[in-house]
C-alpha cells in the first residue's frame, strides 16, 4: 500500500510492484509518477501536518492554541482529500478546502495577535520550546503551499488554488502563535552582522 492511499478512506491500494517503479495510484487523478506535482504537494502538506503534530506532543502549547492546532490538523486532511480529488472530476471529493476554511483562520490571526506585544524588527526563530517547534511548522507550511502554488500552476483545472491561499494563512498564524509563546520572554530579534560587528574593548562607562 502507498502512503497516498492510507491517511484517506474509500481510496483503492495500490500494490507495493507499482510503488516500486515510482508510480502511485493517486485518487482521482489516477495512476501518476510519484514526482508529479500534485504529489508532491500532497507531501508536503503531510509533513507540515506532522510537523504541527510535534508542536502537539511537545505539549509546550496552551490548552487553547493546542486546540486551535488539532482543528487545524483536521483541515488539512480536508485539503488532502480536496488535493486527491480534481476539481473537474464528476466524482465528488470527500472534502474541499472552502473560503470558509481560510476565513477563520484568518479570524484566529487577529484573535491571537492580541496576545503579542508590537512587532519591530525581524524576529529569530527560537526561544522557548514552544516557539522553537512552532516556527518549525511554519517553515514546513511554508514550503508545502510553494508546492501547492506549483501544481496549480501545472494543473489549473484540477487543482484548488484555495488549497495554497489556506497554507498562505496558515504560515502566518503559526508564525503569530510563535510569537504568543515566547511572549512572556520576548521575541529573540535580527541583529544585522552582530557576528562580525566589532566590539569595542573599552566600552564607555557613564556614571550618575
Amino acid at each position: 500500500m502507498d502512503e497516498h492511499d492510507a491517511p484517506l478512506p474509500n481510496i483503492p491500494a495500490e500494490s507495493a510492484t507499482t510503488g516500486d517503479y515510482g508510480r502511485t495510484d493517486f485518487g482521482g487523478h489516477g495512476n501518476v509518477s510519484k514526482n508529479d506535482a500534485r504529489v508532491l504537494a500532497y507531501d508536503e502538506c503531510d509533513a507540515g501536518n506532522a510537523a504541527i503534530s510535534v508542536v502537539m506532543a511537545s505539549e509546550a502549547v496552551s490548552s487553547h492554541i493546542g486546540a486551535t492546532l488539532l482543528s487545524i490538523q483536521n483541515d488539512l486532511y480536508d485539503l488532502a482529500a480536496d488535493l486527491m480529488q480534481p476539481t473537474d472530476s464528476q466524482e465528488p471529493a470527500q472534502a474541499r478546502i472552502v473560503p470558509g476554511h481560510t476565513e477563520r483562520l484568518e479570524r484566529a490571526i487577529e484573535h491571537f495577535s492580541q496576545d503579542a506585544e508590537d512587532l519591530s524588527g525581524m524576529i529569530l526563530p527560537g526561544g522557548t520550546l514552544a516557539a522553537a517547534l512552532l516556527y518549525q511548522a511554519r517553515a514546513t507550511v511554508r514550503r508545502a503551499e510553494r508546492a501547492v502554488w506549483a501544481a496549480v500552476e501545472e494543473f489549473p483545472d484540477n487543482v484548488n488554488a484555495e488549497c495554497a491561499r489556506y497554507l498562505n494563512r496558515l504560515s502566518s498564524l503559526l508564525f503569530v502563535l510563535g510569537r504568543v509563546a515566547n511572549a512572556e520572554h520576548g521575541d529573540v530579534m535580527w541583529v544585522p552582522e552582530a557576528s562580525v560587528r566589532p566590539v569595542d574593548p573599552d566600552p564607555e562607562i557613564v556614571e550618575d
